[in-house]
């Protein structure tokens, strides 16, 4: 329970320095229970507050109960969205002019906010976004609850760090379980023999580790160095040559330049943990340069995730047939 209220009250604390006063009262006066679920704080121009708990959302009342009809709920209000972007930009807009193109901004505590509005478009280019009208808080939690024995199927027979995809669709935990293995490998466990890896980070979304003035604010273990808001592609190679990392790890990967840079990784002797949106494998042999990837055998080993139990439900591991050296001796791959 004090973990709990601990988790509730570090993201709370960290959400209200982007809120308006009255939207966070509202907000942290629902239950516990309510609190302890939610991933997204939604506000759209003229329609209800929603909390998004999980796979269900539900509607907040002025007086932070559930509003069973739209009409019964608390109504964002125009300048409820002026307001929160301002203070999502630190009342400093022109400052994440390039940030804000991309449609969406990482704040402390590693949440990210995506929004909506009007594009401004120069040769067929997005330029800028005006006259925002919904955004979405994305709210991150650091839950230490990867399980130790995942090791056996990260790591080989003599503890080499296998190629790993991380596959789920968006809001299933993926990047908690990132955090997770990134700790796991990156401390010591002797009675398995494994004594730790020098792993690389490059945190395109400064999601992963939050960082903030270049300091951490999720613990990553010892043995791991962070690149904060940093392209992928240009990110792995600096990594490589500047940190020798014996593991890169990266988020999202899906551009032409990310496949090229992973491949780089691993011609260099190095490995690489990455994850990808889909439902699954199938899907994802599907899209183009990610599918190159995987129709070429780079990767290893592929982890399943949905949020049918919860966001981080692994759903499967799937060992590559053509990696013959991959995982312990006698292992098979199954649901954890």
């Amino acid at each position: 329970m004090n973990k709990l209220l601990a988790q509730i009250s570090k993201w709370e604390s960290e959400i209200s320095k982007i809120l308006p006063l009255h939207l966070f009262e509202i907000i942290k006066s629902t239950s516990m229970e309510i609190r302890s679920e939610a991933t997204e704080i939604r506000l759209r121009s003229g329609q209800p507050l929603i909390l998004v708990l999980g796979n269900k959302d539900i509607m907040l009342t002025a007086n932070s109960e559930k509003a069973e009809v739209p009409s019964k709920a608390y109504l964002v209000l125009p300048e409820d969205i002026i307001r929160t972007f301002k203070l999502m930009c630190k009342n400093s807009i022109y400052a994440y002019e390039e940030e804000l193109k991309s449609g969406y901004l990482t704040v402390s505590g590693g949440h990210r906010v995506g929004f909506t509005g009007q594009a401004i478009v120069n040769n067929s280019k997005i330029k800028a976004l005006k006259n925002i009208s919904s955004l979405n808080i994305r709210i991150a939690k650091d839950i230490d609850t990867c399980p130790i024995n995942l090791l056996d199927y990260l790591l080989t027979a003599k503890n080499e760090v296998c190629n790993t995809l991380i596959i789920s669709p968006p809001r299933s935990g993926k990047t908690t379980l990132l955090r997770n293995i990134i700790r796991v490998l990156s401390n010591s466990y002797p009675s398995r023999g494994f004594t730790g890896v020098q792993v690389g980070v490059v945190d395109e979304r400064s999601e992963i580790a939050a960082s903030e003035n270049g300091v951490l604010s999720i613990d990553l273990g010892p043995r791991t160095d962070v690149l904060d808001a940093c392209p992928k592609a240009e990110g792995i190679l600096m990594l490589i040559r500047s940190m020798a990392p014996q593991v890169v790890v990266t988020d999202e990967l899906g551009r032409q330049e990310d496949a090229s840079a992973i491949r780089e990784a691993l011609y260099a002797g190095v490995s690489v943990i990455a994850t990808a949106h889909s439902r699954n494998l199938e899907e994802l042999k599907r899209r183009p340069y990610i599918g190159d990837l995987i129709a070429e055998n780079f990767f290893d080993i592929y982890i399943i995730l949905s949020s049918k139990n919860g966001p981080g439900t692994i759903e499967e591991i799937i060992f590559n047939e053509h990696k013959a050296a991959v995982g312990k001796a006698g292992y098979k791959p199954h649901i954890i």
